[in-house]
């Protein structure tokens, strides 16, 4: 039997071990310390527009300012980290929390214990 098919896409499984990027935060927007922090992109859409993985950051704290079009949603696997918006409300995530950070948001990303998490990262054009 002939398959005609075209190639389907295949599952990212995050078992596997993408080669890790590295950075820190932007001098302008550090409160706290200076923490290195490693990303591992699972996947990244052809678009450029959703990547997906797993991200990982030393304690520190920096402004965070997201675009009209960019959304994030994240999984704590290991460690603790809080966010407070741009009003001072102030919430907290450990292992097995997850949180929406919605576009438009502007506020202080905090690590307080080494902080590992999933993370799903979507860029839309809002215009």
């Amino acid at each position: 039997m002939s398959d005609s098919h075209p190639a389907l896409p295949a599952l990212t499984d995050f078992r596997a071990d993408p080669a890790p990027t590295h950075d820190r935060p932007r001098p302008d927007r550090l409160v706290d310390g200076n923490p290195a922090r490693t990303t591992w992109t699972h996947y990244s859409a052809t678009a450029g527009d959703f990547d997906c993985g797993i991200w990982a950051c030393e304690p520190g704290a920096w402004r965070i300012a997201f675009p009209a079009g960019k959304e994030e949603f994240f999984h704590v696997i290991s460690g603790r980290l809080r966010i407070i918006d741009h009003a001072g409300v102030a919430r907290e995530f450990g292992p097995g929390n997850a949180c929406v950070i919605p576009a438009g948001f502007e506020g202080i990303f905090e690590v307080i214990e080494p902080v590992r998490k999933h993370f799903v990262v979507l860029e839309r054009n809002a215009g």
